[in-house]
């Protein structure tokens, strides 16, 4: 076996399994006696989990204070939390619920310490000052499974509107101290947020398997993400037990798969993308994922057939869909039609909407093309030209 050279950066301590929530407490004694729990607007507050968290809590004396983070966090959301909280000596914050959570939470940690903007910090956008920590240790609770946040170092921060953005706080002493993977606190989520959350991670870890940056270490893990996806994606989304709950299990363990091989090798044309989408308009991020992702991949697929027929990611693109369509001695070219066929019917099933949905003109292709080249499109296994990203944009729209 020949190997390339390749870094693994930082990754946070790891509790998967039933009832790990129950393990929260102790781990938050660990750290001191005041913490900063940040939370969704009602699932986990509405739980019994959120009385059993605070009564153990106040059982151990550790004075708490919430913060509710309602959709995608904003850098002005961070900067008030932080201000509002920098003379309480928090000594450690925790979050609890779906992405934006855990992002917001991680750009609190980081900024609690000095007290600054995140703008600062926020790149492309901010200042450029380059950020050394510390940070307050940070525990990260997911309750969907998505994102993949509680695996990163990357806090991402939007403005919506006409001049918005969508960037990254990131550092490595952003990690988390513990990611706290408890598949049952999925239970709540219902099958749309089932279904745009799991089209995520499963994007990013396509993205990451077929990326430049790809390495052996990572290919295993987010080819295992992958299995997990096929084995367990619709039997979470569709609720009927028993076969949810192993479905919520292989989900959650999916989602986490894909922020370490994200983590590490970086994304694609679909998050390239989804960028400006979601600065400039109101589509949740994993829609965008789901009904860009059959496409992007036909059209990476096609390029590559057409430019550069030795690219190593065509074999995994056909590994992939010999896999999903269970025919494991198909043709190449056999496989990567099932692949596309597979993500189609897949976006279709879960009734995942088109961008023109979501008041996405053909005129606005201009300006999300000129702002799709950021880092995630850098790792795309090839350079696609403005006209291809254009037709990804113009058959979903």
């Amino acid at each position: 076996m020949h190997l390339n050279n390749f870094n693994i950066s930082r990754l946070p301590r790891i509790l998967f399994g039933q009832e790990r929530i129950d393990e929260l407490p102790g781990l938050i004694a660990e750290y001191g006696q005041r913490v900063l729990l940040v939370t969704g607007q009602s699932s986990f507050r509405n739980s019994p989990n959120w009385d059993a968290l605070t009564r153990s809590l106040e059982k151990k004396n550790i004075s708490w204070s919430n913060v509710i983070v309602s959709g995608e966090p904003s850098p002005l959301l961070v900067d008030e939390v932080v201000q509002r909280h920098l003379q309480d000596k928090i000594e450690l914050v925790v979050a609890i619920g779906g992405g934006s959570v855990l992002d917001a939470a991680k750009a609190i940690a980081g900024l609690l310490p000095h007290g600054n903007s995140v703008m600062d910090h926020l790149e492309g956008v901010g200042k450029g000052i380059e950020y050394h920590g510390p940070a307050l240790p940070f525990i990260a609770v997911p309750t969907t499974a998505g994102t993949g946040s509680e695996a990163t170092k990357n806090a991402v921060l939007s403005i919506h509107g006409e001049q918005g953005f969508k960037k990254s706080f990131r550092h490595d002493c952003l990690v988390p101290e513990y990611a706290l993977i408890d598949a049952d606190l999925l239970t709540s989520c219902p099958p749309n947020l089932i279904a745009a959350d799991g089209m995520d991670a499963f994007t990013q870890l396509l993205e990451s398997y077929v990326s430049l940056k790809a390495n052996p270490m990572i290919d295993a893990l987010a080819w295992n993400g992958i299995e997990a996806v096929k084995q367990g994606f619709f039997d979470a989304w569709s609720g009927q037990e028993p076969q949810a709950s192993d479905g919520r299990a292989a989900m959650a363990y999916a989602a986490l798969l894909s922020g370490i091989s994200l983590a590490q090798v970086g994304l694609g044309s679909v998050h390239g993308l989804a960028s400006p989408l979601g600065a400039f308009f109101p589509i949740p991020h994993g829609v965008v994922c789901g009904t860009l992702v059959a496409t992007a991949t036909e059209i990476n697929i096609r390029a590559m057939q057409q430019r550069q027929p030795n690219n190593p990611a065509l074999a995994k693109y056909a590994q992939v869909g010999r896999l999903l369509s269970n025919q494991p001695d198909t043709s190449e070219q056999y496989a990567f039609d099932s692949l596309v066929k597979t993500l189609n019917d897949w976006t279709e099933q879960l009734g995942l909407e088109r961008l023109g949905c979501y008041g996405i003109k053909e005129s606005d292709f201009e300006r999300v093309v000129d702002n799709s080249r950021g880092s995630s499109m850098t790792t795309n296994p090839i350079v696609l030209t403005d006209d291809e990203i254009r037709e990804i944009l113009q058959r979903r729209l």
